[in-house]
Protein backbone atom coordinates (compact mmCIF):
# COMPACT_ATOMS: atom_id res chain seq x y z
CA UNK A 1 0.00 0.00 0.00
CA UNK A 2 2.84 2.40 0.88
CA UNK A 3 4.43 1.79 -2.54
CA UNK A 4 1.11 2.34 -4.36
CA UNK A 5 0.62 5.71 -2.64
CA UNK A 6 4.22 6.72 -3.36
CA UNK A 7 4.00 5.61 -7.01
CA UNK A 8 0.72 7.48 -7.55
CA UNK A 9 2.04 10.73 -6.11
CA UNK A 10 5.36 10.33 -7.92
CA UNK A 11 3.72 9.73 -11.31
CA UNK A 12 1.41 12.70 -10.76
CA UNK A 13 4.41 14.94 -10.08
CA UNK A 14 6.28 13.59 -13.13
CA UNK A 15 3.18 14.19 -15.27
CA UNK A 16 2.83 17.78 -14.09
CA UNK A 17 6.52 18.44 -14.69
CA UNK A 18 6.22 17.03 -18.22
CA UNK A 19 3.20 19.24 -18.91
CA UNK A 20 5.09 22.28 -17.62
CA UNK A 21 8.10 21.45 -19.85
CA UNK A 22 5.85 21.12 -22.89
CA UNK A 23 3.95 24.38 -22.32
CA UNK A 24 6.72 26.63 -21.02
CA UNK A 25 9.69 25.33 -23.02
CA UNK A 26 9.02 23.15 -26.05
CA UNK A 27 5.97 25.08 -27.33
CA UNK A 28 7.79 28.41 -26.94
CA UNK A 29 10.83 27.42 -28.97
CA UNK A 30 11.43 29.17 -32.28
CA UNK A 31 11.42 25.96 -34.30
CA UNK A 32 9.08 24.34 -36.83
CA UNK A 33 5.74 22.81 -35.82
CA UNK A 34 7.04 19.41 -36.90
CA UNK A 35 10.05 19.76 -34.57
CA UNK A 36 7.81 20.80 -31.67
CA UNK A 37 5.57 17.80 -32.35
CA UNK A 38 8.61 15.51 -32.35
CA UNK A 39 9.84 16.90 -29.01
CA UNK A 40 6.38 16.61 -27.45
CA UNK A 41 6.09 13.00 -28.63
CA UNK A 42 9.52 12.35 -27.12
CA UNK A 43 8.31 13.90 -23.84
CA UNK A 44 5.21 11.67 -23.87
CA UNK A 45 7.25 8.53 -24.56
CA UNK A 46 9.62 9.60 -21.81
CA UNK A 47 6.73 9.88 -19.34
CA UNK A 48 5.47 6.44 -20.38
CA UNK A 49 8.99 5.24 -19.63
CA UNK A 50 8.62 6.55 -16.07
CA UNK A 51 5.42 4.52 -15.69
CA UNK A 52 7.15 1.43 -17.06
CA UNK A 53 10.08 1.99 -14.69
CA UNK A 54 7.79 2.13 -11.66
CA UNK A 55 6.12 -1.11 -12.79
CA UNK A 56 9.39 -2.97 -13.40
CA UNK A 57 11.60 -1.44 -10.66
CA UNK A 58 12.09 -4.75 -8.85
CA UNK A 59 11.49 -7.26 -11.65
CA UNK A 60 14.78 -9.11 -12.06
CA UNK A 61 13.56 -10.67 -15.32
CA UNK A 62 13.91 -7.31 -17.11
CA UNK A 63 17.11 -7.33 -19.25
CA UNK A 64 19.73 -4.83 -18.08
CA UNK A 65 19.79 -2.92 -21.38
CA UNK A 66 16.02 -2.38 -21.22
CA UNK A 67 16.21 -1.55 -17.53
CA UNK A 68 18.86 1.08 -18.33
CA UNK A 69 16.55 2.75 -20.86
CA UNK A 70 13.62 2.66 -18.45
CA UNK A 71 15.76 4.18 -15.69
CA UNK A 72 16.67 7.30 -17.67
CA UNK A 73 13.30 9.11 -18.03
CA UNK A 74 13.09 10.29 -14.40
CA UNK A 75 16.43 12.04 -14.70
CA UNK A 76 15.57 13.39 -18.16
CA UNK A 77 12.38 15.01 -16.84
CA UNK A 78 14.20 16.54 -13.87
CA UNK A 79 16.98 17.98 -16.03
CA UNK A 80 14.49 19.28 -18.62
CA UNK A 81 12.52 20.90 -15.82
CA UNK A 82 15.67 22.67 -14.62
CA UNK A 83 16.40 23.75 -18.21
CA UNK A 84 12.84 25.08 -18.49
CA UNK A 85 13.29 27.19 -15.36
CA UNK A 86 16.55 28.55 -16.77
CA UNK A 87 14.80 29.25 -20.09
CA UNK A 88 12.04 31.15 -18.29
CA UNK A 89 14.60 33.39 -16.59
CA UNK A 90 16.52 34.07 -19.81
CA UNK A 91 13.30 34.75 -21.72
CA UNK A 92 12.37 37.52 -19.30
CA UNK A 93 15.66 39.37 -19.43
CA UNK A 94 15.39 43.00 -20.72
CA UNK A 95 14.74 42.80 -24.46
CA UNK A 96 16.12 44.95 -27.25
CA UNK A 97 12.94 46.74 -28.29
CA UNK A 98 13.98 48.63 -31.46
CA UNK A 99 15.96 46.15 -33.50
CA UNK A 100 13.75 43.24 -34.59
CA UNK A 101 16.63 41.33 -36.19
CA UNK A 102 18.73 41.47 -33.04
CA UNK A 103 15.70 40.51 -30.97
CA UNK A 104 15.03 37.52 -33.21
CA UNK A 105 18.70 36.54 -33.09
CA UNK A 106 18.69 36.65 -29.28
CA UNK A 107 15.54 34.53 -29.15
CA UNK A 108 17.03 31.96 -31.52
CA UNK A 109 20.29 31.87 -29.55
CA UNK A 110 18.49 31.29 -26.25
CA UNK A 111 16.33 28.54 -27.79
CA UNK A 112 19.21 26.64 -29.39
CA UNK A 113 21.45 27.22 -26.39
CA UNK A 114 18.82 25.80 -24.04
CA UNK A 115 18.36 22.68 -26.20
CA UNK A 116 22.13 22.17 -26.37
CA UNK A 117 22.41 22.69 -22.61
CA UNK A 118 19.70 20.11 -21.86
CA UNK A 119 21.32 17.55 -24.17
CA UNK A 120 24.86 18.05 -22.88
CA UNK A 121 24.07 17.93 -19.15
CA UNK A 122 21.97 14.79 -19.65
CA UNK A 123 24.85 13.06 -21.47
CA UNK A 124 27.31 14.23 -18.82
CA UNK A 125 25.08 13.01 -15.98
CA UNK A 126 24.80 9.53 -17.56
CA UNK A 127 28.57 9.35 -18.01
CA UNK A 128 29.22 10.40 -14.40
CA UNK A 129 27.02 7.66 -12.92
CA UNK A 130 29.43 4.85 -13.74
CA UNK A 131 32.55 6.65 -12.52
CA UNK A 132 33.56 6.03 -8.90
CA UNK A 133 36.32 8.30 -7.61
CA UNK A 134 38.58 7.98 -4.59
CA UNK A 135 37.65 10.81 -2.23
CA UNK A 136 40.57 11.38 0.15
CA UNK A 137 39.60 12.99 3.45
CA UNK A 138 41.86 13.91 6.36
CA UNK A 139 40.15 13.79 9.75
CA UNK A 140 41.86 14.85 12.96
CA UNK A 141 40.58 13.01 16.03
CA UNK A 142 41.85 14.14 19.44
CA UNK A 143 43.50 11.47 21.57
CA UNK A 144 43.84 9.01 18.70
CA UNK A 145 47.14 7.36 19.61
CA UNK A 146 48.10 6.18 16.12
CA UNK A 147 46.90 6.94 12.58
CA UNK A 148 44.46 4.70 10.71
CA UNK A 149 43.38 4.57 7.09
CA UNK A 150 39.81 3.38 6.57
CA UNK A 151 37.49 3.19 3.59
CA UNK A 152 33.80 4.10 3.64
CA UNK A 153 31.34 2.73 1.07
CA UNK A 154 27.75 3.91 1.14
CA UNK A 155 24.53 3.77 -0.86
CA UNK A 156 25.74 1.20 -3.37
CA UNK A 157 22.16 0.03 -4.11
CA UNK A 158 22.95 -3.42 -5.47
CA UNK A 159 20.12 -4.48 -7.79
CA UNK A 160 19.20 -3.52 -11.33
CA UNK A 161 22.14 -1.70 -12.92
CA UNK A 162 24.42 -2.11 -9.90
CA UNK A 163 25.56 -5.64 -10.64
CA UNK A 164 28.43 -8.04 -9.98
CA UNK A 165 30.83 -6.29 -12.37
CA UNK A 166 30.18 -2.94 -10.69
CA UNK A 167 30.97 -4.40 -7.25
CA UNK A 168 34.03 -6.24 -8.55
CA UNK A 169 35.44 -2.92 -9.76
CA UNK A 170 34.72 -1.28 -6.40
CA UNK A 171 36.46 -4.12 -4.53
CA UNK A 172 39.50 -3.80 -6.79
CA UNK A 173 39.78 -0.07 -6.11
CA UNK A 174 39.34 -0.50 -2.36
CA UNK A 175 41.97 -3.24 -2.10
CA UNK A 176 44.51 -1.04 -3.89
CA UNK A 177 44.14 1.44 -1.01
CA UNK A 178 45.21 -1.24 1.52
CA UNK A 179 42.88 0.07 4.26
CA UNK A 180 42.95 -0.86 7.94
CA UNK A 181 39.16 -1.40 7.83
CA UNK A 182 36.16 -0.97 5.53
CA UNK A 183 32.89 0.60 6.71
CA UNK A 184 29.65 0.22 4.70
CA UNK A 185 27.10 2.79 5.86
CA UNK A 186 23.81 1.39 4.58
CA UNK A 187 21.69 1.03 1.44
CA UNK A 188 24.01 -1.67 0.17
CA UNK A 189 21.25 -3.98 -1.12
CA UNK A 190 18.20 -2.66 -2.98
CA UNK A 191 16.47 -5.88 -4.00
CA UNK A 192 15.64 -9.26 -2.53
CA UNK A 193 18.91 -10.76 -1.31
CA UNK A 194 18.39 -13.92 -3.38
CA UNK A 195 18.78 -11.80 -6.52
CA UNK A 196 21.81 -9.91 -5.19
CA UNK A 197 23.99 -12.77 -3.93
CA UNK A 198 26.44 -12.85 -6.86
CA UNK A 199 27.16 -9.14 -6.46
CA UNK A 200 27.21 -9.22 -2.66
CA UNK A 201 29.58 -12.20 -2.68
CA UNK A 202 32.22 -10.00 -4.33
CA UNK A 203 32.44 -8.06 -1.05
CA UNK A 204 33.96 -11.14 0.56
CA UNK A 205 37.08 -10.28 -1.48
CA UNK A 206 37.57 -6.98 0.36
CA UNK A 207 40.93 -7.02 2.11
CA UNK A 208 41.76 -5.00 5.20
CA UNK A 209 43.59 -5.44 8.48
CA UNK A 210 40.55 -5.38 10.76
CA UNK A 211 37.73 -6.46 8.43
CA UNK A 212 34.53 -5.08 6.94
CA UNK A 213 31.70 -3.56 9.00
CA UNK A 214 28.13 -2.79 7.94
CA UNK A 215 25.04 -0.95 9.18
CA UNK A 216 21.61 -1.07 7.55
CA UNK A 217 20.12 1.85 5.63
CA UNK A 218 16.47 2.56 4.95
CA UNK A 219 16.42 0.53 1.71
CA UNK A 220 17.35 -2.70 3.48
CA UNK A 221 14.03 -2.46 5.34
CA UNK A 222 12.18 -2.62 2.00
CA UNK A 223 13.66 -5.98 0.96
CA UNK A 224 13.85 -8.16 4.06
CA UNK A 225 16.29 -6.58 6.47
CA UNK A 226 16.65 -9.76 8.53
CA UNK A 227 17.63 -11.88 5.52
CA UNK A 228 20.07 -9.25 4.24
CA UNK A 229 21.85 -8.96 7.60
CA UNK A 230 22.00 -12.75 7.96
CA UNK A 231 23.55 -13.19 4.52
CA UNK A 232 26.16 -10.50 5.09
CA UNK A 233 27.16 -12.20 8.33
CA UNK A 234 27.56 -15.48 6.43
CA UNK A 235 30.25 -13.92 4.22
CA UNK A 236 32.21 -12.56 7.20
CA UNK A 237 30.94 -8.98 7.17
CA UNK A 238 30.37 -7.73 10.71
CA UNK A 239 26.90 -6.21 11.03
CA UNK A 240 26.73 -3.62 13.81
CA UNK A 241 23.28 -3.82 15.38
CA UNK A 242 23.19 -1.09 18.01
CA UNK A 243 26.58 -2.32 19.22
CA UNK A 244 30.27 -1.53 19.14
CA UNK A 245 33.60 -3.19 18.52
CA UNK A 246 37.17 -2.09 19.15
CA UNK A 247 39.43 -1.44 16.17
CA UNK A 248 43.14 -1.70 16.94
CA UNK A 249 45.32 -3.22 19.63
CA UNK A 250 46.76 -2.35 23.03
CA UNK A 251 44.33 0.53 23.60
CA UNK A 252 45.83 2.40 20.66
CA UNK A 253 42.74 2.14 18.51
CA UNK A 254 39.18 3.43 18.57
CA UNK A 255 35.63 2.31 19.31
CA UNK A 256 33.48 1.65 16.26
CA UNK A 257 29.75 1.82 17.01
CA UNK A 258 26.84 1.28 14.65
CA UNK A 259 23.10 1.85 14.91
CA UNK A 260 20.07 0.78 12.92
CA UNK A 261 18.58 3.37 10.57
CA UNK A 262 15.94 5.86 11.72
CA UNK A 263 13.52 4.19 9.26
CA UNK A 264 13.23 1.55 11.96
CA UNK A 265 10.93 3.93 13.86
CA UNK A 266 8.43 3.74 10.98
CA UNK A 267 8.94 0.01 10.45
CA UNK A 268 8.48 -0.64 14.20
CA UNK A 269 11.51 -2.93 14.23
CA UNK A 270 15.28 -2.64 14.32
CA UNK A 271 15.15 0.87 15.79
CA UNK A 272 18.37 2.79 16.51
CA UNK A 273 19.48 2.87 20.14
CA UNK A 274 22.58 4.95 20.78
CA UNK A 275 22.78 4.10 24.47
CA UNK A 276 22.89 0.39 23.71
CA UNK A 277 25.35 0.98 20.87
CA UNK A 278 27.79 2.68 23.24
CA UNK A 279 27.58 0.20 26.11
CA UNK A 280 30.97 -0.72 27.58
CA UNK A 281 33.01 1.34 25.11
CA UNK A 282 36.67 1.70 26.01
CA UNK A 283 38.34 4.95 26.99
CA UNK A 284 39.35 5.70 23.40
CA UNK A 285 38.00 7.86 20.55
CA UNK A 286 34.64 6.72 19.19
CA UNK A 287 33.41 6.60 15.59
CA UNK A 288 29.67 6.08 14.96
CA UNK A 289 28.16 4.63 11.77
CA UNK A 290 24.65 6.03 11.22
CA UNK A 291 23.08 5.87 7.76
CA UNK A 292 21.16 9.17 7.74
CA UNK A 293 22.95 12.40 8.72
CA UNK A 294 19.89 13.62 10.62
CA UNK A 295 20.49 10.96 13.26
CA UNK A 296 23.17 13.27 14.62
CA UNK A 297 20.35 15.43 15.99
CA UNK A 298 19.39 12.55 18.31
CA UNK A 299 22.80 12.53 19.93
CA UNK A 300 22.98 14.40 23.22
CA UNK A 301 26.06 14.27 25.38
CA UNK A 302 27.45 11.04 23.97
CA UNK A 303 31.22 11.05 23.68
CA UNK A 304 31.40 10.61 19.89
CA UNK A 305 34.29 12.01 17.87
CA UNK A 306 33.17 11.23 14.33
CA UNK A 307 29.90 10.18 12.67
CA UNK A 308 30.02 8.53 9.23
CA UNK A 309 26.80 8.74 7.19
CA UNK A 310 25.47 8.52 3.65
CA UNK A 311 21.86 8.44 2.39
CA UNK A 312 21.86 11.84 0.63
CA UNK A 313 23.86 10.84 -2.49
CA UNK A 314 25.13 14.41 -2.30
CA UNK A 315 21.87 15.31 -4.03
CA UNK A 316 22.87 13.02 -6.95
CA UNK A 317 21.59 15.50 -9.55
CA UNK A 318 21.88 19.23 -8.87
CA UNK A 319 19.86 21.20 -7.92
CA UNK A 320 18.06 18.29 -6.18
CA UNK A 321 20.54 18.77 -3.34
CA UNK A 322 18.54 21.87 -2.35
CA UNK A 323 15.51 19.66 -1.70
CA UNK A 324 17.56 17.10 0.22
CA UNK A 325 18.76 19.93 2.45
CA UNK A 326 15.16 20.32 3.70
CA UNK A 327 15.31 16.83 5.25
CA UNK A 328 18.98 16.44 6.21
CA UNK A 329 21.29 18.78 8.15
CA UNK A 330 24.29 17.90 5.96
CA UNK A 331 24.43 16.86 2.30
CA UNK A 332 28.06 15.90 1.72
CA UNK A 333 31.56 16.31 3.07
CA UNK A 334 33.14 16.86 6.47
CA UNK A 335 31.50 19.14 9.04
CA UNK A 336 32.19 20.16 12.64
CA UNK A 337 28.78 19.54 14.20
CA UNK A 338 29.76 20.73 17.67
CA UNK A 339 33.04 21.25 19.58
CA UNK A 340 33.34 17.49 20.14
CA UNK A 341 31.71 15.76 17.17
CA UNK A 342 32.51 15.84 13.47
CA UNK A 343 30.38 14.23 10.75
CA UNK A 344 31.34 13.04 7.29
CA UNK A 345 28.58 12.45 4.73
CA UNK A 346 29.44 10.32 1.70
CA UNK A 347 27.97 11.19 -1.70
CA UNK A 348 27.45 7.46 -2.20
CA UNK A 349 29.25 4.79 -4.16
CA UNK A 350 26.39 3.81 -6.49
CA UNK A 351 23.20 5.57 -7.49
CA UNK A 352 19.45 5.22 -7.08
CA UNK A 353 16.79 5.62 -9.76
CA UNK A 354 18.14 7.18 -12.95
CA UNK A 355 21.73 6.17 -13.78
CA UNK A 356 22.77 9.82 -13.58
CA UNK A 357 24.97 12.00 -11.40
CA UNK A 358 25.53 15.70 -11.84
CA UNK A 359 27.43 17.85 -9.37
CA UNK A 360 27.78 14.91 -6.98
CA UNK A 361 30.18 12.23 -8.17
CA UNK A 362 30.13 8.66 -6.87
CA UNK A 363 32.82 8.16 -4.27
CA UNK A 364 34.90 5.58 -2.48
CA UNK A 365 35.87 7.49 0.63
CA UNK A 366 39.46 7.09 1.88
CA UNK A 367 39.60 8.51 5.40
CA UNK A 368 42.98 9.23 6.95
CA UNK A 369 42.42 9.38 10.70
CA UNK A 370 45.13 11.19 12.64
CA UNK A 371 45.49 12.80 16.05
Amino acid sequence: MRFIIFATVFLLVMGLLSFFISKRFINKLDISKKSKLFLNIFLLINFLGVIAYMCTRYLVSVPNDLYFLLSLPIGVIFLLFCTTLMYEVLSHLPKIRKDKKRRAFMKKSIDLGSLAFATSITAKAIYNAKQSYIEKVNVKIPNLKKPYNVVQLSDVHIGGLIDQDFIKDIVYKVNKLNPDAVFITGDLVDTDIKFAKKAVDELENLKSKYGTYFIVGNHEYFHGVEEIMAYLKSINIKVLENENVYIGKDNQGFNLAGVYDVFGYRANKFEPDIKKALEDVKDSPTILLAHQPKYINELNNQNIDLVLSGHTHGGQIVPFNLLVRLAQPYIKGLHQHNPKTQIYVSKGTGFWGPPMRLGASSEITYLKLTS
